[in-house]
């Protein structure tokens, strides 16, 4: 894998151990960007169990459907959101792990493509190293689709998506955020299929699924330690506070 980073010796890691809320936790992501952009603190990594999101893409938010998708994501217990980065609607829960990894950058634009082809063979390979077969790439009716997402299979059962990545750059920084649903898939497949349905957007619901439903006995946990142990070979990682 080649490193596309900016060449930081050392990222702050920030090891959250409770949501502080769907709204609250995108948003402390940008003041992390916004604070490492200005040179308020080091590079940084959060790693946290998210409440409950849906988050829709701006495109999403301009289509009639739009407010009944809201709807459907309430009612089936996740609160509805409009990120800032694009894409398509993802949800996401206590059972999904999400990295997000700032540097700051003097040019954050030109690395944007390195740095998803470079996240996602990382996120692959901390799937692999906790036993689930799992690749990098786009597969047929998936959810919020993207070409880096990561997808994993087994024997017998349908190819699934199981990480989501996007990120954000401002001047003299870039946020990259990586979802992955390690557990509990049934959930937001319900409220992908009510969601989508409101929007208007085909997908294919059996590509929704957790890394559990092919590895039975994975926990968001496994994939914590699978994540800062790769991490650990490419750069010093230090304990910060939130």
């Amino acid at each position: 894998m080649a490193n596309p980073w900016s060449g930081a010796a050392e990222l702050e890691v920030l090891h959250l151990r409770h949501s502080a809320g769907a709204a609250p936790d995108l948003d402390a992501g940008i003041d992390l960007l916004r604070d490492v952009a200005a040179g308020r603190r080091p590079p940084t990594l959060r790693l946290y169990r998210p409440s409950p999101t849906v988050a829709f893409g701006q495109r999403d938010a301009r289509l009639a459907g739009f407010p009944a998708a809201q709807y459907q994501a309430r009612a089936a217990g996740f609160e509805p959101l409009v990120r800032r980065a694009g894409g398509r609607a993802a949800a996401y829960h206590e059972g999904c792990l999400v990295v997000d990894h700032i540097e700051e950058s003097a040019d954050a634009v030109a690395g944007t493509r390195a740095r998803f082809a470079f996240f996602g063979d990382l996120f692959a390979q901390a799937l692999q190293d906790v036993g689930v077969d799992a690749a990098v790439g786009e597969i047929s009716g998936e959810y919020c689709p993207g070409e880096f997402s990561v997808h994993g299979t087994a024997a017998g059962l349908p190819a699934v998506k199981l990480v989501g990545t996007a990120q954000r750059v401002v001047a003299g920084a870039w946020l990259f955020s990586s979802v992955v649903v390690v557990e509990r898939s049934a959930p937001i497949r319900a409220v992908l299929d009510g969601t989508y349905a409101a929007l208007g957007l085909p997908w294919e619901p059996s590509t929704a699924g957790a890394a559990e439903d092919l590895v039975p006995g994975v926990r968001v946990r496994d994939l914590e330690e699978a994540v800062l142990g790769i991490y650990d070979t490419h750069v010093r990682l230090t304990a910060g506070r939130p």
